[in-house]
This record gives structure tokens, C-alpha cells and sequence, in this order.
């Protein structure tokens, strides 16, 4: 009988993934996108940040890391044969890859990019679905959800319908377990109020920053998404905010790309989500660029938020 192979020490994310009895494919699916990751990492580290001479789909100013990172992406999943369409906020189009594979995966490839010459921590974010367009589903749909926080260190964060999980790259390029079962309690630690400009037209979001202010609770804000709310996940608990306004009537950010699979994650580590109306995992995809305000966090803080917004 062969002898029984002696585990390392340290837990890699793909010793994490088998350990938690992730589907074999799922598991090489992450496993893939991770490696994806250390790309963007080394492109993050070692690129020009100057813009592309392009605009996304949505109009929207390339920078170079922009389509780099979208393209490194994009390859990635092709060359893992376990994709059968990807759409990218870069692209922001369905892109058939392998008819036969068993998933969907949606990501935004560098969100906060605009962040980088200020030197700020950006990110990576990731949704998995079974195979099929996200038109007509939920983000409750998804199998898996992952993001990756580009700082003084990357950090991998995922989760797969049992519970979330963060790991940190060393530096011989392996993902090792930093927390596994996050969780975010029902406290308000911190505040990271997005699109502050809609405080001008819409007095209840006016109202809550003042109470906010009033009961002096820390203000914990880069302007990027992820970093902001990884922060909230990894310290276990607080709010983040991004609401429409006059110039972004349903909000600036988009439900498939970052919202959805943010979404996934906090309600996975016991924190909750909202539109204002409903959880976020339960809003229905009708559009790529579909945009969708965001409350999301502590429960009873997305609560109050909510009875806060609509003037209860």
C-alpha cells in the first residue's frame, strides 16, 4: 500500500478547496482564476499606467491596466476549458468560449483602476454561475463568488456556498489560508458612504450620513469598492453605501459585475444585502450594465439604512 502523503504545514487555497469538498471542476475553476490573479498582480507592479487610447463599451476611458488585466483574464478562462461564456465590464457582451463547459463566470477584471496612480489598493472581482447567460437569473444563481484586493499585499477572498475565506499570495507565487469563516457580526464598525454627491438631492442619504456623523462611527472610505469592502469583511462588520442620485439614478455600480458577486460573499459570512427593496441575490438580471444601488454589511445596519432611505 502506497504511503500517505504528508500534508505541508501551510494550507494552499487549492489544499483548502479539496479540503472543503468543492466540486473537482469548481475547484479548478478557482484555482485558475487565481492564477489570473498573480498576473494582474505582476501587471499591477511592473505596466505603464497610462491611458489605452480606448473606451469600454459603456464609454467609459481606458487605462492600459484596464485592458491588460481584462485580457489576461479573459485567456485564462479560455485556456481552463471549464468556461463556457465569460462577460467582462470591459466588454460587457457574452462571449461564447467552450459550448461544452459547465460554467458562466462575470467579473470586473481592475475595479478602481482610476485609484492607481494615487497608488490606492484596486481589486478583482469574480462571479460564477453554471453555464448559460446570466440573463434571467439572480445572483443567488451563483455557485461561487471570489475577489482579489491588490494593496501591500494581494489577497484572494472566496467562497463557494461554504462560508468565505481569505488568503494572502507569498512570495514564491502561492495563495496560503490567512482567515477562513469570516464572519461579519451584526455591529457597526465602520462607514464607507459612496457617492456622497446624491446627499444633495436625496435629504434621507443626507440624513443618514448626519446620523452617522452624530453617533461619531469611524469613516472608513478610498473611493475603491473592493478594498472598502473587504475591509468590512475582514474586520466583521460595518456598512458600505453607494445609492443613486440625480446623475446615476439606480446607482453607479452594476449588478452583475461587482454587485452581484459582493453580494454573495457578505451574505455568505452572515452580513446581508440591499437595493432598498430586496436583497441583492434576489434581483433579477435583465442587462449586462444593468446598475443597481448598493447597501451592504451588518443586517441591522442595511436595516436601518433601508428604513432610513425611505423616510421610516
Amino acid at each position: 500500500m502506497a504511503a500517505t502523503c504528508k500534508l505541508p504545514s501551510r494550507t494552499s487555497l487549492n489544499n483548502h478547496l479539496f479540503r472543503s469538498e468543492i466540486p473537482d471542476q469548481l475547484r479548478h475553476l478557482i484555482n485558475d482564476i487565481a492564477k489570473a490573479g498573480k498576473y494582474v498582480h505582476n501587471a499591477i507592479r511592473t505596466t505603464d499606467l497610462g491611458l489605452a487610447g480606448s473606451s469600454n463599451t459603456f464609454g467609459e476611458e481606458q487605462l492600459k491596466l484596464d485592458v491588460l488585466s481584462n485580457n489576461i483574464i479573459s485567456e485564462q478562462l479560455c485556456e481552463s476549458r471549464l468556461v463556457e461564456s465569460i462577460a467582462s465590464e470591459e466588454e460587457a457582451n457574452l462571449e461564447t468560449l467552450n459550448e461544452a463547459a459547465p460554467f458562466s463566470v462575470v467579473f470586473d477584471p481592475l475595479d478602481g483602476s482610476s485609484l492607481l496612480d494615487a497608488n490606492l489598493a484596486i481589486g478583482s472581482i469574480f462571479g460564477i454561475y453554471p453555464k448559460g447567460t446570466p440573463i434571467g437569473r439572480t445572483p443567488r444563481d451563483q455557485v461561487a463568488a471570489l475577489y482579489l484586493v491588490y494593496g501591500p499585499r494581494t489577497v484572494l477572498v472566496y467562497s463557494a456556498g461554504k462560508g468565505v475565506h481569505a488568503f494572502y499570495l507569498n512570495e514564491v507565487g502561492e495563495f496560503i489560508l490567512l482567515k477562513e469563516k469570516l464572519i461579519i457580526k451584526d455591529e457597526l464598525k465602520t462607514y464607507s458612504p459612496g457617492n456622497l454627491r446624491a446627499v444633495s438631492d436625496t435629504p434621507a442619504y443626507r440624513k443618514m450620513m448626519n446620523i452617522w456623523l452624530d453617533e461619531a462611527v469611524t469613516l472608513r472610505y478610498s473611493g475603491g469598492m473592493v478594498p472598502d469592502i473587504h475591509h468590512l469583511i475582514i474586520k466583521g462588520g460595518g456598512i458600505f453605501t453607494n445609492i443613486g442620485g440625480s446623475k446615476y439614478p439606480q446607482g453607479k455600480l452594476r449588478l452583475l459585475f461587482e454587485c452581484g458577486p459582493f453580494a454573495y460573499l457578505v451574505e455568505q459570512a452572515g452580513g446581508a444585502s440591499s437595493n432598498g427593496e430586496k436583497s441583492l441575490l434576489d434581483v433579477q438580471i435583465h442587462d449586462i450594465d444593468q446598475r443597481t444601488p448598493i447597501i451592504i454589511g451588518a443586517k441591522s445596519e442595511v436595516e436601518r439604512v433601508v428604513r432610513t432611505l425611505k423616510g421610516s
